[in-house]
């Protein structure tokens, strides 16, 4: 289709056929509204961004979160990358954008624990003291540590519409997901599940062949204290510059 090799010739050419088969697994109304339709976000130039700037050799780990933010000015196809955080931290601890996104502001705390920036005391006062001058302050530099430790972002569902409508979204990407586990179930990259939906890849055949880390979801406050995530992501110093 031609429409749609047009989409993918942005694409890194390690995923372009592997991309093409996942989308070809769309049920096909659903592919014909992805290239006819103007109104979703991110848009069809962007949903697949992650695949853009990682190419699959250099992936260790895919990272799956639920579905893009609610927001046009935030959603750009990278999982818990929000482009409306222009800046991380403030004079009063991080920025108003961040405390707005609650599971990118539980990110970002449990991040600073890993680091041992903060300890019991987890309050924007206490971050407020915090000497950031060594650490990221753009969104986009936690997107490149993620990618420079090997961490595809990517969500279960690939656009937003409209709240309700987010559990048939969901429904209709995971044929996408199957397709794509397939198609990288030889090679040695790990599942990284955040909450109950993307836990749902456990029931594909194809994430057979992948191990997994099961994690509630950052939107849930026991994220930032959890040891089994300061385990996995502690040695990827992604806060730090």
């Amino acid at each position: 289709m031609k429409a749609l090799n047009s989409i993918l010739q942005d694409i890194d050419p390690s995923w372009r056929s592997i991309l093409q088969d996942a989308l070809n697994a769309l049920d096909k109304e659903y592919l014909n509204f992805l290239l006819e339709d103007k109104t979703f976000f991110p848009d069809i130039y962007t949903f697949l961004n992650p695949f853009k700037t990682l190419p699959l050799q250099k992936v260790k780990y895919i990272l799956f979160g639920q579905d893009p933010y609610p927001r046009k000015e935030s959603a750009i196809g990278y999982a818990f990358i929000d482009a409306r955080v222009k800046e991380i931290f403030s004079k009063k601890g991080l920025s108003k954008e961040v405390n707005r996104a609650t599971s990118l502001r539980n990110f970002i705390k449990m991040l600073l624990l890993c680091e041992g920036l903060l300890d019991s005391d987890i309050s924007q006062g206490a971050i407020a003291k915090l000497d950031t001058k060594d650490l990221c302050n753009s969104i986009m530099d936690i997107k490149d540590n993620f990618e420079k430790n090997g961490v595809l972002l990517l969500n279960m569902a690939l656009i937003f519409t409209k709240k309700k409508e987010s559990r048939y979204h969901l429904k209709v990407w995971r044929a996408f997901v199957q397709s794509l586990l397939c198609s990288i179930g030889e090679l040695d990259i790990k599942l990284i599940l955040f909450g109950s939906v993307a836990k749902d890849i456990d029931k594909l055949e194809c994430s057979k062949m992948f191990d997994k880390f099961f994690f509630v979801h950052p939107y849930n406050v026991s994220f930032i204290r959890d040891k089994e995530v300061h385990r996995l992501f502690k040695s990827m110093n992604l806060i730090k510059k």
